[in-house]
């Protein structure tokens, strides 16, 4: 019998349309997991459906509509073009073995069962979940691989499966956004900046099993048994990754952290409070990349783009420099199929 593999992508989601109402039911998807805003359940659901979503629906609505286009929600085109590449990349292997790729989104369409359901009538007899976040988070790789396994627990054969869990310093994963930033001469801007999703301060230490999280300024800066499965570890080590790559001096470049949510402590630093330092300090043009991003987004052409590029010129500054995502490089293309065949 020919092996014939399974590999679903999993991607964040995104609302069907910019409208107030799909951004709200998105929104209340999304904020009520309680991976995401880990609270008990009961002041998690008012909170959320009573407080967040009416108040921020129609701001977010706006955002959306600002970088929608004629296909629609970037994140889900561009996951899309993805997942064809890397189908017809995979078609033209010659290892005697079949691969099946389906795209899902952990909110909303297309959803996780949805894609699981696809694969197993494509008569697949093993699976490979690859969730599109780089670095390990429970409030997305984990959530995400929650949702397969809840779905998984309903069937009456639970099938062979592999979880991919973190590619944080893929060297495949690293040289391909290398690439794609080459367009950009470093030398041209007066600093580097790897912008990451934040994440809050308690779900990092809730991570923590070793009780070493955040106890010094330093505790993410190596990675190593304690903190292998952080996930502020794992940026730094993207991020330091990158730079080598590329060349830069420590004093080349910061890692920061963007779409702080509610006033608890998040990661620190701020990516828009180093934006105004470096604007302080006389920097003029600064190069974003944002790893945690594989494809971009409301986070990266918006909150980046647009947002902290006007913040950056109120703070005195000029340009704010977005590095496109991997999106669907043939680079990019090319480190999911050796992911998935090794």
């Amino acid at each position: 019998m020919q092996s014939k593999i399974g590999v679903l992508l999993i991607n964040l989601g995104t609302p069907d349309s910019p409208s107030n109402g799909d951004v709200r039911k998105y929104l209340n998807e999304f904020l009520t997991d309680w991976r995401v805003i880990d609270i008990p359940a009961v002041p998690r659901q008012l909170l959320v459906r009573g407080v967040i979503s009416p108040f921020r629906a129609g701001n977010s609505a706006k955002s959306y509509r600002e970088i929608w286009d004629e296909r629609g929600s970037p994140l889900k085109y561009i996951s899309e073009d993805l997942t064809k590449a890397l189908q017809e990349s995979l078609d033209k292997r010659n290892d005697g073995k079949k691969y099946v790729v389906e795209l899902a989104m952990r909110y909303q369409s297309p959803s996780i069962e949805k894609g699981l359901l696809n694969l197993r009538k494509q008569l697949v007899n093993q699976y490979i979940i690859l969730p599109l976040f780089p670095q390990y988070a429970s409030a997305s790789t984990g959530s995400a691989h929650q949702e397969v396994m809840r779905i998984f627990s309903g069937w009456q054969t639970i099938p062979p499966v592999n979880f991919i869990q973190s590619y944080c310093d893929n060297p495949d994963f690293i040289d391909a956004f290398v690439q794609i930033g080459s367009k950009y001469n470093v030398a041209d801007y007066d600093h580097i900046l790897f912008s990451f999703h934040g994440i809050p301060q308690r779900q990092l230490r809730k991570a923590d099993t070793c009780d070493y999280c955040l106890k010094t300024p330093d505790c993410c800066e190596t990675r190593h048994e304690k903190n292998q499965f952080c996930y502020g570890s794992q940026c730094v080590a993207t991020a330091h990754a990158l730079a080598a790559k590329m060349n830069l001096s420590k004093e080349k470049y910061t890692i920061s952290y963007q779409s702080r949510l509610g006033k608890d402590p998040w990661m620190e630093p701020y990516t828009v409070q180093v934006l105004e330092e470096l604007a302080k300090k006389g920097c003029k043009k600064v190069l974003v990349y944002c790893p945690a991003f594989v494809a971009d987004c409301l986070e990266t052409i918006f909150e980046i783009a647009v947002e902290y590029q006007e913040d950056f010129e109120k703070f005195g500054g000029e340009k704010v420099q977005l590095v496109e995502s991997l999106n669907a490089h043939p680079l990019w293309v090319k480190t999911l199929e050796n992911m998935i065949t090794q």
